[in-house]
């Protein structure tokens, strides 16, 4: 008798906990009235010249945000990874080396084939504005005129004029006038057409490495053995003894040359 009571006890004293709890709940999860926040500092402009600089800070947040499209497309970045990733895949091995190795190292190339263009870019446009020797449009100028003199070296010139027709403008006196919305995609396909040729030369020795398996294997009777497990290890090999790192970046920095 003694237990049950202690037992009801118990459970009693468990319900009036609950309700407590619950109460403190409802109180705190109450609604209050909304308030709408402040927000102090913001005042009119008081001439021409803060509206200007207000618009000036927001076309570099603005490229600042597009900048790794910009790498991606005023620099070497195209051709130097789209060679590497033939490379991968004319080895066959899919992950390996992994995503993340072949980026960076086509990054760390990028910046090593552009670091002339960019030191260039640094003396006449970048220092220039920072010591206040010049405006922001004249350091604008500056900081384009040698990236497009680097685009318009490694353009093709049927690329150069596709874009010309398709924009219908009349074709400019010297390549140096020519806009920079008609020079950036013919660059941009000019190397996808340069990185395809490169991935073609890399595969023909690796495809001749596949068909002598496949031919051995057969005159072997292992019809059943997969080739690529002969054909990976002899390509691997293969691109060891020929240093083929060596040769592919070696090829990529003097293409720009």
């Amino acid at each position: 008798m003694n237990r049950s009571r202690f037992v009801y006890r118990l459970g009693a004293l468990a319900l009036l906990t609950t309700a407590v709890l619950a109460g403190a709940h409802a109180a705190a999860a109450a609604p209050q009235a909304f308030q709408i926040p402040s927000i102090p500092g913001v005042t009119a402009a008081k001439g021409p010249q803060q509206v200007a600089l207000t618009l000036q800070i927001l076309v570099l947040m603005t490229v600042l945000s597009l900048a790794p499209a910009i790498l991606v497309m005023t620099t070497s970045f195209t051709r130097v990874v789209i060679v590497l990733s033939f490379v991968r895949s004319a080895i066959g091995a899919q992950n390996i080396p992994p995503n993340q190795v072949m980026l960076g190292l086509a990054l760390f190339l990028t910046f090593f084939i552009m670091g002339p263009t960019f030191q260039q870019v640094n003396d006449k446009a970048i220092q220039p504005y920072l010591t206040g020797k010049a405006d922001f449009n004249t350091a604008l100028a500056a900081g384009e005129a040698p990236v497009a003199r680097f685009m318009i070296k490694q353009t093709y010139k049927e690329d150069l004029n596709l874009f010309i027709k398709l924009s219908n403008t009349p074709p400019p006196a010297t390549l140096n006038q020519l806009p920079i919305t008609v020079l950036i995609p013919a660059f941009v396909i000019s190397e996808l057409k340069t990185g395809f040729i490169f991935g073609f030369i890399v595969y023909i020795p690796f495809i001749v490495i596949d068909l002598v398996v496949s031919s051995l294997l057969m005159s072997m009777g292992m019809m059943m053995l997969p080739p690529t497990v002969i054909s990976l290890p002899a390509k691997v090999l293969v691109f060891i003894l020929a240093d083929g790192w060596h040769a592919i970046v070696g090829s990529l920095a003097q293409s720009y040359q």
